[in-house]
């Protein structure tokens, strides 16, 4: 595996726009290839991403999922959810409703609670940064930190919906499959909020 570099992350980051960790799988999965790692980013829809993230998303579409545990039985499951586009001509296309589709079905699988890690209350974010640094309490500070910041992402990658990975691709996350479209379409295209529903669960 080659040893990637902070420094090729960041300059990789400049040159796209991409966000930093896909920087950086970009760069593991390219062998530390730069340039190969720069066609991997346009690939998958993450380069010039910054830039359209500006680009106010006025339009979209509202897709409702309903999921039955078989066959003849009643729905159990039921997922709301709001993908934003910039326009009402990529919103009514095959794609976006696919997107939102696969999206919708992943919320009810995956049970995500935030949509992204900047939505999570900041007390909660404390809560498992403190838990993790008890657990490596002694250790060097670097450690610790390192913990921390572990914890967070972990935290991420299980209840927040960009980050978790896609049921039906875990080699890509909701965030890239979002990106892809956005980057094929040259749209600003996002997840603004969801609602899931499922029998008997607990209203706490």
């Amino acid at each position: 595996m080659a040893d990637i570099k902070a420094g090729d992350v960041a300059k990789l980051r400049s040159q796209t726009g991409a966000g930093m960790m896909d920087c950086k799988k970009a760069l593991t999965d390219a062998e530390g290839d730069f340039e190969k790692a720069r066609t991997l980013l346009r690939e998958r829809g993450l380069a010039d991403a910054a830039k359209r993230k500006g680009r106010e998303a006025k339009d979209g579409l509202v897709y409702s999922y309903l999921h039955a545990p078989q066959p003849g039985l009643p729905p159990k499951i039921g997922v709301m959810l709001e993908l934003t586009t910039e326009t009402d001509f990529t919103a009514k296309t095959d794609a976006a409703q696919q997107l939102a589709r696969d999206i919708a079905m992943h919320i009810a699988a995956a049970k995500p609670l935030y949509v992204s890690i900047e939505d999570v209350p900041d007390d909660v974010l404390l809560g498992e940064r403190e838990l993790a640094k008890k657990k490596v309490e002694g250790k060097p500070e670097k450690v610790v930190e390192q913990a921390s910041e572990g914890a967070v992402k972990k935290f991420a990658k299980t209840f927040c919906l960009l980050e978790q990975p896609w049921v039906r691709d875990d080699k890509q996350t909701i965030g890239q499959l979002v990106a892809t479209l956005s980057g094929n379409t040259g749209e600003n295209i996002g997840i603004r909020r969801f609602a899931r529903y499922e029998v008997a669960e607990s209203l706490d």
